[in-house]
């Protein structure tokens, strides 16, 4: 049986608020860091290419506004004399039964910036919020 790639639509986040539903989220990304090395006494000028250590992007979640609903605003508020609250943060890619397929686990993530919405006088699109997360860790699994 030929498999089907999976559409990006269907996804909720748990990120410890009360909303799961998000209009988009981005930064799911690792990078290694490549690093040059020479042996000093090598007679050539060019280095080996080893692999460094593990980057990893900022993810950033989009939301509608919704009234009575402050939670991206007062995670953000969570930060005082060098703490902040630090979460993990699940985000999963859902079939059409929303059962989880693939799962991106994100480690102790804590927010850096919070964008509020751009507010236009002749549009009537959604008004969102943004909040840019950083994080120690993210992994990758394919449930099904």
């Amino acid at each position: 049986m030929a498999q089907s790639a999976l559409n990006r639509y269907h996804f909720s986040v748990d990120w410890g608020g009360t909303r799961i539903g998000f209009a988009e989220v981005s930064g799911l990304n690792i990078e290694i860091e490549v690093v040059s090395v020479r042996d000093g006494s090598s007679a050539i000028d060019s280095g080996r290419k080893v692999p460094g250590i593990r980057k990893f992007s900022n993810i950033i979640l989009k939301r509608g506004i919704v009234k009575g609903d402050n939670d991206f605003f007062n995670w953000i508020n969570t930060k005082s004399n060098g703490n902040i609250e630090r979460r993990d943060i699940t985000v999963n890619l859902l079939d059409e039964a929303h059962v989880p397929i693939f799962t991106w686990k994100v480690k102790s993530a804590f927010p850096i910036k919070y964008i509020g919405p751009i507010l236009i006088s002749d549009d009537s699109e959604v008004a969102l919020e943004m909040l840019e997360l950083t994080h120690e860790g993210l992994s990758v699994s394919s449930l099904k």
